[in-house]
């Protein structure tokens, strides 16, 4: 019931999209970096997404794990029910239909080879120092569009990828 309520006040809040609206005259657009928005977007997704899979019964145990000397952090980890899940989010600012949006890949397609295995050796490491070796697990993806005026649009992607999972279309 709290996870709805938080979720909803959360969902209210980004009915406007989570990047910030900056026109291009402001204080504030010269003061931040592409990239530092980039990376408030993507914290705003991150939250997002924590309520959201809160709100679909996830009970989630830890979030931004990293580990010495191991390339890469997993965002969420949770369970599914019984399943233990490992969570990637990927947030992405698109922008409006005026602009032309059909260039710019989606948010699944960021979650490459190269981050898989990351997060593949990050995951059976966060297994290992828990001794939970044998705990039946998955790796999930959220991916999250955001429009500067509308909310946001969630996909989430269960068993997205992994020894027998397939990719996320």
């Amino acid at each position: 019931m709290f996870a709805r309520l938080i979720f909803a006040l959360v969902q209210f809040s980004s009915r406007k999209g989570l990047s910030e609206v900056v026109s291009p005259d402001s204080a504030q657009a010269s003061s931040q970096s592409p990239k530092g928005r980039a990376l408030q977007t993507g914290i705003r997704g991150e939250t997002f997404a924590y309520w959201y899979l809160r709100r679909q019964g996830y009970v989630l145990v830890a979030r931004n794990c990293t580990f010495p000397g191991f390339k890469g952090e997993i965002d969420m980890v949770g369970y599914d029910g019984p399943v233990l899940a490992f969570v990637e989010v990927k947030t992405r600012s698109v922008p409006g239909r005026a602009t032309g949006d059909t260039a710019l890949p989606s948010p699944e397609e960021a979650v490459d080879s190269e981050k898989r295995r990351n997060l593949l050796r990050t995951a059976r490491q966060f297994l290992r120092t828990r001794r939970m070796e044998s705990t039946p697990h998955r790796f999930d993806v959220v991916a999250i569009e955001t429009r500067k005026g509308s909310g946001p649009q969630v996909r989430l992607h269960k068993g997205a990828f992994g020894p027998q999972a397939t990719p996320p279309r």
